[in-house]
């Protein structure tokens, strides 16, 4: 029989397996060390097709082995290589599998003030030469806005706080949540997207802008430039309230009021209820007071219009009595007035019928019946006189006409190309001529021509 203090009634710890031990370990390492920034230079580096990045970090005496998984890794740019002083942030850890000590990496930048850093300085000396920095173009903040838009991610830290430090200074101002996702590649795009939609909307008096705090890869959405020119270019005032109070971004420098968190933002945007409380109440008691002094002095003054009022029916009375002057005084103008106009018809009547038509008319018609004899008997000695001379006329034309000329026994002679021959040698032997007698007409041929002499003697002595 064994004694109680024999080896085999020795109790053995138990022992750990592989597996429990790495699982332990890697539970102690990540607990340990919740985030951690490495430098080194970069080895070893590996793109297997899965899209993961596998690599070593090293310095002058040791080395640790790093794993960037796809979905960080695809906002490095450029792509490291082999050699490159790199900073990285990520997560100690352990790969159970084969007992390696590494870190999972998160986040990578070029050694010194990372790119990042140097993206956002440049970026920020592009800005502020454009003037997008500048305090005259900044837009007043309303002191007590009715509406508050808030373009964050809605189910952040960033819109709670908002709500609940509005809920406790001054619950009566309403607030617009414009939602968009505030980490990412598609964060810009988005924050761009809600600022506009914020603008159209036209419903807030001031805009803020922001989330909670992070890292600067986190927040870098904020440093993007088509962020900063949506925030320029709205035309509400705008509040920037990004991450904690050390986190600057260019999205503080454009907009028109800088805010080191959110909840500081509702701070700056709301007034103390309580201040405006006693406020009201101290401009209730001073009307108060202003209207009751209005109101004695008012009626003071009242009392004295009042004593130097005359009694109105004295004054009715005397107009009256005024009144009752006046008419009587009218009638006797009146009867005057028509009186005079009676006088003035009476005398106009008179003068009319003295100068009536129908005398006038008698008259007129008694010269026309004389003027119309006196032009008849005109006529007929005008007449007379003038058929007296027409026959006198008539009887001396007849004395000179031709006709009267041809019934003596007379004749017109007319040659060839002669209307009338007046003497023998216009003609030669052989015309044809033709004579106009007192009636009827012959026609004959010229057989001899005779000079005038011979025209001159008797013809009854040609023997």
């Amino acid at each position: 029989m064994d004694s109680p203090t024999s080896p085999s009634m020795i109790t053995r710890p138990r022992a750990l397996t592989v597996s429990e031990l790495n699982h332990q370990v890697r539970h102690l390492l990540e607990t340990s060390f919740m985030q951690a920034w490495v430098e080194g230079e970069l080895s070893s580096f590996s793109r297997p097709g899965s899209g993961h990045w596998y690599f070593t970090l090293k310095d002058n005496r040791c080395q640790v082995r790093c794993a960037m998984f796809k979905g960080f890794n695809q906002r490095i740019h450029p792509l490291p290589k082999e050699g490159d002083q790199v900073r990285i942030r990520g997560r100690v850890s352990l790969y159970e599998n084969r007992g390696d000590f590494q870190i999972i990496a998160e986040h990578m930048e070029p050694a010194g003030a990372g790119a990042l850093q140097q993206a956002f300085e440049e970026l920020k000396a592009k800005l502020q030469r454009e003037g997008l920095f500048d305090p005259g173009r900044k837009k007043p903040i309303p002191t007590l806005p009715h509406q508050i838009g808030v373009v964050t991610s809605p189910t952040g830290a960033a819109i709670h706080d908002i709500l609940t430090v509005l809920a406790r200074r001054f619950p009566a101002i309403g607030v617009t949540v414009y939602p968009t996702v505030v980490q990412g590649q598609a964060a810009a795009g988005n924050i761009v997207s809600a600022i506009q939609a914020a603008e159209r909307h036209g419903r807030a008096d001031v805009l803020i802008i922001g989330r909670g705090g992070g890292s600067l890869e986190d927040l870098w959405c904020f440093n993007d430039e088509a962020v900063a020119r949506a925030i320029s270019a709205c035309s509400l005032p705008t509040v920037s309230a990004v991450g904690h109070e050390i986190d600057f971004t260019i999205a503080d420098f454009v907009a028109d009021l800088r805010a080191p968190t959110p909840s500081a933002a509702a701070e700056k945007l709301s007034p103390d209820s309580l201040d405006w409380l006693r406020l009201l109440a101290d401009q209730q008691q001073r009307l108060t007071s202003g209207f009751q002094v209005t109101r004695r002095r008012l009626a003071a003054r009242l009392e004295h219009l009042a004593a130097r009022l005359r009694d109105p029916r004295r004054e009715l009375l005397e107009k009256a009595q005024r009144l009752d002057e006046l008419e009587m005084r009218l009638h006797s103008v009146m009867k005057t007035a028509l009186t005079r106009q009676n006088t003035r018809l009476e005398h106009s009547r008179n003068r009319l019928l003295a100068q009536s038509p129908s005398r006038q008319l008698a008259l007129a018609e008694t010269r026309l019946s004389q003027a119309s004899l006196r032009l008849k008997e005109a006529v007929r000695r005008l007449l007379a006189a003038r058929r007296e001379r027409l026959s006198w006329n008539s009887q001396t034309l007849h004395v000179v006409s031709p006709l009267a000329t041809l019934g003596r026994g007379y004749a017109i002679v007319q040659g060839p190309d002669l209307p009338v021959v007046r003497k023998a040698d216009e003609l030669a032997t052989g015309d044809l001529i033709r004579a106009r007698l007192a009636e009827g007409s012959v026609e004959a041929s010229v057989t001899r021509i005779c000079p005038a002499a011979e025209t001159d003697r008797d013809p009854d002595s040609s023997n």
